[in-house]
């Protein structure tokens, strides 16, 4: 359970709802409830500050952390939830220009901010050894050179019931366990912050992994609809429309085939090792919205010698058999396909970062007994985020830290109301919501970060995402994009947080212009 729990925590699921996900059966809301534990956060906000420097691009950067929480309370003024928080705040020189203020936060649904906040642009990082197999405690925190902190002030944020963020007195998790409930929880804790720290008129950014980029599409519209005018989003390893992933659609098998393909061509699966990953991955693009969708789209209709001409293709972009792509119908779940790509060695490949490698008992099995690139890098996050917030932030409470709340994955309510007064929606789609942002708030910029070897969020999806988001052409020029060769969480491998960091740093120079 240690194990689907983190799993759960680290990324939004592959799939489009609870009633599809892989690796548990539903819990019912009030048994999910119960599994917070009985120590009860403050109703008073807690505030532990101390003080840091790091270097970044050899200058010291002096900062003030705080650790603390935020008491939510609704239209009533009554506490309904302590949201725990750790915020940087960089040191400038009185009378000096506004910081821009960052909000971090995972995904999940439901989990912690641990994962951004040992492993990305905080001023400390835990190392790992990705894609190989961590080694043994004691782990490595160190000082971060490739800190946001030169640029913006950061504040990492807890969903309820994650971390140390708790639901108060008699309201119940699963109140805030929602699409539109996270959404909520989340505009009143940031205008909480807002609100006492006096960053009104500071330039304002959303930084959202996986799920979290989910809630940044309906939360940058709600805060800007509120009257909190955002300057950037960014989205790291993104979904934003779930109902694409529903079943009886195709979609997700076009999408995720630019992602085998280079993970096919990683493990040498290939007859012939692309000699430009970039024209290839064109190439399988191409081939997954033309061939690959039409053929798709015909269902039972196809006729034999096309369905043997696709599976053909299929192999060579893949490296799976023929046979095998024909049995699937040309339609290969993520599971079978981390399963099939090397059963011939007796490994699997991981689901957050297929560069990992994993081991099963049974290599006849049909899809494998556990991710490989949630494992191997769960231990030292969580003896990492322990052992940095009670030992060099000081922050002590009873609480116990869940990277993601118990049973809320399970739990979650995936209904989402869209901009402008439409139908619910019974899966969520926040592109809808990042689109109306952008139209009403022009200067809006959007940058989207992806790992070529992301399976949970594949760069393809985001690309298909933002492509429907139906932009205007003077609007368009505000999305960019980026691709690492890395995984779900970019910043696993540390060169590739280094390149993160300067593509981040211009995006947020040009947002000020």
């Amino acid at each position: 359970m240690r194990k689907l729990a983190l799993m759960f925590s680290v990324c939004a699921l592959a799939l489009s709802a609870p009633a599809f996900a892989e690796e548990a059966k539903p819990a019912p809301a009030k048994e999910a409830a119960k599994a917070l534990d009985a120590v009860k956060a403050p109703v008073e906000e807690q505030a532990k500050t101390s003080r840091g420097s790091v270097t970044i691009a050899g200058k010291a950067v002096a900062y003030t952390a705080t650790a603390g929480t935020l008491t939510l309370r609704d239209d009533d003024g009554k506490p309904t939830a302590s949201m725990f928080y750790v915020a940087y705040v960089a040191d400038r020189a009185k009378g000096g220009a506004e910081r821009p203020v960052t909000f971090f936060y995972n995904g999940g649904p439901g989990s912690s901010s641990m994962w951004l906040h040992m492993g990305s642009f905080g001023p400390v990082v835990v190392k790992t050894e990705a894609p190989n197999p961590a080694k043994p405690a004691p782990f490595q925190i160190v000082s971060n050179p490739d800190s946001l902190l030169d640029k913006t002030d950061i504040v990492f944020i807890d969903a309820v019931g994650a971390g140390y963020s708790r639901p108060l007195i008699d309201n119940p998790g699963p109140k805030f366990w929602g699409v539109d409930q996270d959404i909520d929880a989340f505009a009143r804790g940031i205008t909480r912050y807002v609100t006492i720290n006096n960053r009104w008129n500071s330039p304002k950014y959303l930084f959202g992994e996986s799920y979290g980029t989910t809630r940044s599409g309906g939360l940058v519209a709600k805060l800007q609809d509120q009257g909190m005018q955002f300057n950037g989003v960014v989205l790291l390893s993104s979904i934003l429309n779930y109902g694409v992933r529903s079943p009886g659609f195709d979609r997700i098998y076009q999408t995720y085939l630019p992602s085998y393909a280079v993970t096919a061509a990683y493990h040498n699966k290939l007859a012939t090792k692309p000699a430009n990953l970039d024209a290839f991955l064109k190439e399988v693009r191409d081939y997954a919205n033309g061939p690959y969708a039409a053929a798709l789209a015909k269902g039972t209709d196809i006729s034999e010698a096309e369905a043997a001409a696709v599976a053909q293709k299929l192999s060579a972009y893949t490296g799976l058999s023929v046979e095998f792509l024909r049995q699937a119908d040309l339609r290969v779940d993520l599971s079978r396909f981390r399963k099939e790509l090397l059963r011939d060695q007796r490994r699997t490949v991981g689901r957050l970062d297929s560069r990992f490698i994993g081991i099963d008992v049974d290599a006849a099995g049909e899809e494998p007994e556990y991710d490989a690139s949630d494992v191997q890098v769960s231990g030292p996050y969580i003896a990492a985020v322990n052992s940095y917030l009670r030992g060099t932030l000081g922050y002590q409470t009873d609480l116990t830290y869940f990277p993601s709340a118990p049973g809320v994955n399970q739990a979650w309510d995936w209904r989402h109301k869209p901009p402008g007064g439409g139908r619910t929606l019974p899966v969520a789609n926040t592109a809808l919501d990042l689109a109306s942002a952008m139209r009403e708030n022009p200067k809006l910029k959007v940058y989207a970060l992806n790992g070529l070897y992301d399976f949970a969020t594949p760069f393809f999806g985001t690309e298909y995402d933002v492509a429907h988001m139906q932009l205007d052409p003077s609007l368009r020029g505000n999305v960019r994009f980026a691709y690492y060769p890395s995984g779900h969480m970019v910043y696993l491998s540390l060169d590739q947080l280094t390149q993160m960091k300067a593509d981040v740093a211009k995006f947020y120079d040009d947002a000020a212009r």
